[in-house]
C-alpha cells in the first residue's frame, strides 16, 4: 500500500506517517530527513537544501525529486511506503505520477490532516532541539525540566531558524499557496480522506485506519 500524508506545517504528519507505516511494515519516506541526510552531510545539495529551509520557503521540485526518485526504488519500497513531505506542489503530483506509472506502483490514498492557522503557529514555534543529542522538546505540551535544558544531558536547547515566528508565518504562506491545491486535486481523483488534526495523536491514529478500513 502506498500512502501519502499531506497537512500543512505542524500538522503531525510525521508522527502519524510513522505509526501507520509501522502498523503497514512498509518504509517511512520523509522528504525531511532525507533532506537533512543530505545537509549533515555538507554536500552541495545540502547547502542549498539548508539556504532554502531557512529561508521558510519549500525546496524546489527538481531538487525534491532527485532526493525522492533513488529512495522510492530501493527494494524496502517493492510492497508499499508511506510518502511524507512529498508532494508538495501540483508539478510534483504530476511527476510523482509519472514515476508510479514508470515503476508500476499505485497510490492507494492520501492522509490530509487539516490544522487551523492559530494551531499551526502555536505548535511550530513552541519547539525546542537540545543542541548535543538532538532531543526535541515544546515549550507547552513536552517542557523541558529545566527551562532552556536537556534533560536527558544538560545541554542548552535552540530554535531551528524554520521554527521561529516569521519563519513559520512565510512557511505557513507558501503552504497555502502552492501545497493547499493539492486537497482538491487529490479529492478530484477520489484519493482524499480528510482528519481532524487538532484531536490527540492516538485518536487521530484511530481515524486513519478506520477511514482506511485496517
Amino acid at each position: 500500500m502506498f500512502l501519502i500524508f499531506l497537512g500543512p506545517p505542524g500538522a503531525g504528519k510525521g508522527t502519524q506517517a510513522k505509526i501507520i507505516s509501522q502498523k503497514l511494515s512498509v518504509p517511512h519516506i520523509s522528504t525531511g530527513e532525507l533532506f537533512r541526510s543530505e545537509m549533515s552531510a555538507n554536500s552541495d545539495l545540502g547547502k542549498r537544501i539548508t539556504s532554502i529551509m531557512d529561508s521558510g520557503k519549500l525546496v524546489d521540485d527538481k531538487t525534491t525529486m532527485k532526493v525522492f526518485e533513488k529512495r522510492l526504488m530501493e527494494s524496502d519500497c517493492s510492497d508499499g511506503a508511506v510518502l511524507d513531505g512529498i508532494p508538495r506542489t501540483i508539478a510534483q503530483a504530476k511527476l510523482l505520477e509519472k514515476l508510479f506509472s514508470s515503476s508500476e506502483k499505485t497510490l492507494n490514498n492520501v492522509i490530509y490532516i487539516n490544522l487551523p492557522k492559530e494551531e499551526i503557529i502555536s505548535r511550530i514555534t513552541g519547539r525546542r532541539t537540545c543542541k548535543q543529542c538532538g532531543k526535541s522538546y515544546h515549550i507547552i505540551f513536552n517542557p523541558p525540566k529545566a527551562h532552556g535544558i536537556c534533560d536527558l544531558d544538560g545541554s542548552p536547547l535552540f530554535q531551528r531558524e524554520d521554527q521561529k515566528l516569521e519563519a513559520v508565518q512565510k512557511r505557513i504562506e507558501v503552504y497555502q499557496t502552492q501545497t493547499a491545491p493539492l486537497i482538491e486535486y487529490y479529492k478530484g481523483k477520489g484519493l482524499l480522506v480528510e482528519i481532524d488534526g487538532q484531536l490527540p495523536i492516538d485518536e487521530v491514529t484511530s481515524q486513519i485506519l478506520e477511514k482506511l478500513n485496517l
